[in-house]
Formats: C-alpha cells, sequence, structure tokens
C-alpha cells in the first residue's frame, strides 16, 4: 500500500504519522457479545432498534430505526429537518467508515449574509426561522446506510418510526423542559404551532403525541429511499414553506444533496485504539489533540488539581486549534498532518505551565468575543459484534423553530454554526475564522464526537449531545473508560470544560468542591459554577473477556432514556 500524499509545505514526517493513523491494523474481535445493547436518549427509540434487531437486522438497520424514531419523539434534538455523522465498525471484515450527513449551506447563502449594513451580525437571522436553516442531511444518511451497511430494506428499519408516528408516542420530560426556551418562537411558525402547541401552551409530560405529516414524509422515504425526500412531494412541500416563509432553498439544493463516506480519525492512546470523527467535525482532531499532549504527563502519580489544570490547558490549546484551522474538508485545506502530529502535541505541551494558567488571549490567534442539550446521541452493539455511534442535531432546541407545512419535522439552524464573521461566537460562543466561513454547498463545522473504542479488553461506542462541550464530555468519558470504569460511571461522572474564549473554565453542579475550585483559582483559573447539568451521554460496552455487554444513559435525563441489553441469540441464525 502506498502512503498518499500530502500537501509539501507541511513536512513529510507529519504526513507520514497521519497516514498510519488512518491506515493501522484493525482490531480482529473473535468472539460475540453475549447479547445486544442499545443505548439513547428515549426509551421509544431504543425500542424500534431493538425491534430491528428482532426483525434480523443488524447494528446498521437499527441505527437506522432509532435514528427515525428520535426523529419522531425528540424533535427538539434531532429529526429529519437536520444532520447526524455515523461512525460505524463492522465486525466481519473490521471494516470503519465515517458517514457524513451534516447539513450543507443551500446554493444561494453567501458570506455575509447574516451582517447587517454596518457589517454587524444579526444573530435572530442566523438561529430563527427558515433563513437560519441549511439544507437536511439526515435523511440521506439513513438511505445510504440502509443501501450499503444494512442487512433489511429501508421501508422494514423505518417501520417502528412510522408506527410511533401513526399510532402514538409519549411526550416526555425533557421534551417538555426543552420546549420552555423555545415556544415563542415556535409560536411564529403556524405548522410549528399545529404540532407542538395547544392554545399557546406546550403538551405535558406523559401527554400522546401524533404527527401524521411527519408519517407520511418517512412512508416516502421509506418507499423511494434517498429520491423519496429529496425529490418528488416532500421537496416540493419543504421548498415551497421554506421559500414562502422567506428562506431560500431550491428544488435543486435538496436535489444535489448527498451523504459522504470519508475515513475516520483513529489513534492509539495507552496501547488501546479509538476510531472518531474527522472534519467537518471539529471533535476527532480535538480528541486526538487533548490524548496526546496530556500523553506526555505521568497523570497516574498526579493528584487531582494538577491533572485537571494540564487538562484544562489541553482544552483551552485545541479549541484554539479548532477556532482557526477547521472546516469543510470539501471547500478548505487543513493542516491536518500537523494537527493530527504527537510532535505538534509536544509544542502545544511544551507551551503549558503547569503551575499557571495560560490567559487564552496570550496565545497566538484569534480575539475574543462575549460568550445544550440541543442534539441527541445512540450507541449500539449487536450480537454479531457490530458497533454504531451517531449523533445527530437540528442545532438548538426545536432547531429553527420553523416546519414547512405538511412536512412534520422542525428544520435546523445550522447555519449558526458557520462563522457568521471572524472573531464572533456562535449561539455557543464558540468563534471561528475563514476556514469555517459560509459558502453555498458547503458543511458548517460541528462539536459532534461519536466514537468508538477498539481495546484489548473492551469495545465501546460513546457520544453525547451538548454544544460546544460536547468534545470536553466524549474525552472526560472516554478517559474513564480507558481507565476500567463502567459505562454506567462513565455517564454519571461529573463534568469540567473550557473552549479557550470565553476564559472561564465551566463546570457542573458538585463537579469540584470547594478546596479543588480554591486551587485551581490560586493557579490563575476563573471558575464558573453552571446552574444546571449539561449533556446526555450514551454508552454501550462490550467485555471481550467474558462477552458481557453493557448500556448507559445519561442519569441527568433519567426518566426519559433507553440504555437497554437484550439476548439476541435468535436474531443471527
Amino acid at each position: 500500500m502506498n502512503a498518499p500524499r500530502f500537501a509539501s509545505d507541511l513536512g513529510w514526517r507529519a504526513g507520514l504519522f497521519a497516514w498510519l493513523l488512518l491506515s493501522a491494523p484493525t482490531l480482529c474481535l473473535a468472539e460475540r457479545p453475549a447479547a445486544a445493547a442499545i443505548a439513547s436518549a428515549n426509551w421509544q427509540a431504543t425500542a424500534a432498534g431493538f425491534d430491528t434487531l428482532a426483525r434480523g437486522g443488524n447494528a446498521f438497520d437499527a441505527a437506522v430505526a432509532v435514528s427515525a424514531a428520535l426523529s419522531v419523539v425528540e424533535p427538539e434534538s434531532s429529526g429529519l429537518g437536520g444532520g447526524g455523522f455515523f461512525l460505524l465498525h463492522r465486525a466481519a471484515d473490521g471494516k470503519a467508515v465515517f458517514v457524513d450527513a451534516r447539513e450543507k449551506a443551500p446554493a444561494a447563502a453567501s458570506r455575509d449574509m447574516y451582517l447587517d449594513a454596518a457589517g454587524r451580525p444579526q444573530r435572530e437571522r442566523s438561529t430563527n426561522g427558515p433563513l437560519a436553516a441549511a439544507v437536511p442531511g439526515l435523511p440521506a444518511g439513513l438511505a445510504l446506510l440502509a443501501e450499503r451497511y444494512g442487512r433489511l430494506p429501508l421501508k422494514d428499519s423505518l417501520a417502528p418510526a412510522i408506527r410511533l408516528a401513526r399510532k402514538g408516542w409519549t411526550w416526555s420530560d425533557k421534551n417538555a423542559a426543552m420546549i420552555a426556551f423555545r415556544a415563542p418562537q415556535l409560536q411564529h411558525s403556524p405548522a410549528a404551532r399545529a404540532l407542538f402547541l395547544r392554545a399557546g401552551k406546550p403538551p405535558k409530560p406523559g401527554q400522546r403525541m401524533r404527527n401524521r405529516d411527519i408519517a407520511a414524509v418517512l412512508e416516502r422515504l421509506a418507499e423511494e429511499g434517498h429520491a423519496g425526500f429529496y425529490q418528488g412531494r416532500t421537496a416540493e412541500l419543504l421548498v415551497d414553506g421554506v421559500r414562502a416563509a422567506g428562506g431560500i432553498f431550491t428544488l435543486e439544493d435538496l436535489a444535489g444533496y448527498r451523504a459522504v463516506e470519508r475515513a475516520p480519525l483513529r489513534f492509539d492512546y495507552r496501547g488501546q485504539t479509538i476510531l472518531t470523527a474527522p472534519p467537518p467535525s471539529s471533535g476527532g482532531v480535538a480528541l486526538v489533540g487533548l490524548f496526546q499532549i496530556l500523553a506526555g504527563y505521568p497523570l497516574d502519580r498526579w493528584q487531582r488539581v494538577p491533572r485537571l489544570h494540564v487538562a484544562i490547558e489541553a482544552m483551552r490549546r485545541v479549541y484554539r486549534d479548532r477556532a482557526i484551522y477547521l472546516g469543510d474538508p470539501d471547500f478548505v485545506q487543513m493542516p491536518m498532518d500537523m494537527l493530527l502530529s504527537p510532535h505538534y502535541a509536544a509544542g502545544l505541551r511544551a507551551s503549558i505551565d503547569t503551575t499557571r494558567a495560560t490567559p487564552s488571549d496570550t496565545l497566538p490567534g484569534i480575539g475574543a468575543g462575549p460568550e445544550g442539550r440541543d442534539t441527541s446521541h445512540f450507541s449500539i452493539i449487536d450480537a454479531e459484534g457490530n458497533v454504531a455511534a451517531v449523533t445527530q442535531s437540528v442545532n438548538l432546541p426545536f432547531g429553527a423553530a420553523f416546519v414547512a407545512p405538511g412536512t412534520g419535522f422542525v428544520l435546523n439552524n445550522e447555519m449558526d454554526d458557520f462563522s457568521v464573521k471572524p472573531g464572533v461566537p456562535n449561539a455557543f460562543g464558540l468563534i471561528g475564522e475563514d476556514a469555517n466561513a459560509i459558502a453555498p454547498g458547503k458543511r458548517p463545522l460541528s462539536s459532534m464526537s461519536p466514537t468508538i473504542l477498539l481495546g484489548s479488553e473492551r469495545v465501546a461506542a460513546i457520544g453525547t449531545p451538548g454544544g460546544s462541550r460536547i468534545i470536553t464530555m466524549v474525552f472526560q468519558g472516554l478517559s474513564l473508560l480507558l481507565d476500567g470504569k463502567s459505562a454506567a460511571e462513565a455517564v454519571a461522572a461529573p463534568r469540567i470544560h473550557h473552549q479557550y474564549q470565553p476564559d472561564s473554565v465551566s463546570i457542573e453542579p458538585g463537579a469540584l468542591n470547594a478546596e479543588e475550585s480554591a486551587a485551581l483559582a490560586a493557579r490563575g483559573h476563573t471558575i464558573a459554577t453552571a446552574d444546571q447539568t449539561w449533556g446526555n451521554m450514551q454508552i454501550v460496552l462490550w467485555n471481550l473477556a467474558t462477552g458481557a455487554v453493557e448500556a448507559a444513559s445519561d442519569p441527568r435525563w433519567k426518566t426519559v432514556g433507553g440504555s437497554e441489553v437484550r439476548a439476541q441469540d435468535a436474531v443471527y441464525r
């Protein structure tokens, strides 16, 4: 096999290292799990996945089923009007693939479309209403998954979601909590108001819900595949509704959309192999950087405060690189071999003072700007050992708070994930440069970080929602798994976060005791305790020695999540 070519100005050594990351031998799994495991943000979606396994499907069919069901039962976090990343590992041949179903900017989008005449960002236009929406990608991802990796026809995997939409599902505590953030905006869309509000008020937890419009959209997708969404009746309804309300979609935008297969990022840490998301996700690059920076410290011999300090400093630096370098790989040339190189990580490590915080504005980079649970993740291991880690989103809760009449799903507001102006933060406080500027047909940079651990003793899939905090949450959860913790311990652990700008350490309530907070403050860190917890992590874990599997949903939404293990001996006959 010949090593691929890299840009000559970035150095052959770094390029060779990146090639080795992407072409390292795949771990061969000799034994099957004792059962299948699914962890998702909603028990009704988890049940849809097991229903599909019981029909003879594999993990990838189940991923289609869970994804589509979440589109129905968790409209605040993801759905057909949004996009997603599907990270897959196939047991039979070790194939690993990353399916990029991220949304794309419409052809009529332009670099400064959210700036006023004086060049000031107009946040309302990039977050609310159809002008904030990029062309949805999730339906294309579902069709591709079923066609290339599933065992069942697409219509079989979509059947549970269609049944939920037609016969009804239960409105959850999480649905109710999230709609409270967006009810005023949903009022402005007649179709959204009709779906989610009654006399101006949202449904109560436990209420039975139906959505015949989304059922019809799913049925067209089931019968016609990709074309059933991106052409014909669904496409016409979507474009007509968007344009009537001031959006810029065209039928050509939809007809031209395709999900893309990409090579996952692959790296080793402490003898374990990790697969994670490549651009247009920023998560995988940041995870590689975090682990490589911290690999140079004797963390197992340090007390907790010094460990936290260097982890925070590593977070600061990888988020700074995110802001400067990363974007859609189909549009921008990124210095990937540099960012993935252990030599570059060593340079970042050398800039860390192990006793003092580095103020973010002293790092070379871009200027500071003023400062969720609005995405969904699920993880699956089937009884053959196939693994799927899937993160999907509509961006803010209920996306753009807009529903095109007759479609039954909210549109995303992922255009806000672009850098609308260099140095100006998005809704999550993330800043960016020209690498993530708006351009027609371009995918916005994402923090979604579905990740798979292929260890010598355990296999796991992990991911979470949480906006800009996704990367650091996955990093902390994965670190706990690498330390031998259970899936339940990893999803429940308290979390900390730093994202370069704003220059503060965000912590969940109870994440640090008073002594730890004081010690970090003495090192120069500004500690900001959040009013509430964040994230909704979902992990499945397979013990290679015993065959036992574990599924764990984040206890922060303990009444809603669906983590379950079921024996599937009859499925693979």
